[in-house]
């Protein structure tokens, strides 16, 4: 399998009209701060809105809600990968990434046999509060090592200035949230990174 080298996270759905039309073709709904009605409304929204743009969804944690709403991927945790059906969410014929930060959580992601393996913080990132210290270049080129062929995401303070270098590294899809969101034209810097990463494919 292979991966949209740009690979967009989103906090809600509303983000997507605005920035799927960009050249988007993968994006992740890593929603929180919701109840279980609400959830479902907004990952049936992103879904629809993937579709219509040819994109493909990504949901964060919530896999029996993905289950239900037919979508294309649910990356999860380790937490959340502890406690996931993983057997339900492969006869629901939906691809499984899984975050890892060490060497054990590694293993435990390659034991489930994700379609991707995701790694992080390649770099510092103001998202959220990590304990973990920055990956480097050289991890994220340890982990391809490791992997072969299965997709590496790199994530975690990507910029298009240090893009290349974590693609040379030997991640196949660079995970975006803050150089987006947080831009003062999230529209025009999503293009700029679908030119970026194609130009680097």
């Amino acid at each position: 399998m292979k991966l949209d080298p740009f690979y967009l996270i989103v906090d809600r759905t509303s983000w997507l009209p605005r920035l799927l039309p960009q050249g988007v073709k993968l994006v992740q709904l890593r929603a929180k701060d919701m109840d279980e009605p609400q959830l479902r409304r907004e990952i049936a929204a992103a879904r629809d809105v993937c579709e219509r743009y040819g994109a493909q969804l990504v949901v964060n944690d919530h896999w029996r809600l993905a289950i239900d709403e037919r979508c294309d991927f649910v990356h999860l945790g380790q937490e959340d990968l502890a406690e996931a059906d993983v057997p339900a969410i492969r006869r629901a014929g939906i691809r499984l990434g899984i975050s890892t930060h060490d060497e054990a959580e590694l293993e435990i992601a390659l034991g489930a046999q994700p379609d991707y393996v995701a790694l992080g913080p390649v770099y510092p990132t103001i998202l959220k509060k990590m304990r973990w210290e920055p990956q480097g270049l050289e991890r994220v080129t340890r982990w391809k090592q490791r992997i072969g062929d299965l997709p590496l995401v790199g994530i975690g303070g990507l910029t298009i200035e240090r893009a290349a270098g974590v693609r040379q590294a030997g991640a196949d899809s660079l995970a975006v949230v803050t150089d987006i969101l947080l831009n003062d034209n999230p529209e025009m810097r999503a293009r700029d990174w679908v030119v970026a990463t194609r130009e680097m494919a």
